[in-house]
């Protein structure tokens, strides 16, 4: 690609970038009014003619790395693996 291909490319992300980010918004305000319509009305689980809305709590269990590499080191180096990742930057 030449450098002009790469600036129009990196404008046209940049402007799909901000197009999402407005979606986002959009979306996470209708989520927001309909969460709290279902807790006006106390309920966790709303029905319609087409969908079936839910808002409801859940429980889960996690291990607490800090905690256990604070207590037990050595069984928390045992069990520790490294990952490795790449991340895509745009400045």
């Amino acid at each position: 690609m030449t450098e002009r291909m790469i600036e129009n490319r990196v404008k046209k992300l940049r402007e799909l970038e901000a197009q999402q980010k407005e979606l986002e918004t959009t979306a996470e305000a209708i989520r927001a009014e309909l969460k709290a319509d279902m807790e006006e009305k106390g309920v966790d689980e709303l029905q319609t003619k087409n969908f079936i809305v839910r808002w409801k709590e859940i429980v889960s269990s996690r291990l607490d790395g800090k905690a256990l590499k604070a207590a037990l080191p050595d069984v928390y180096g045992q069990f520790c693996k490294a990952s490795k990742t790449r991340r895509f930057t745009v400045a």
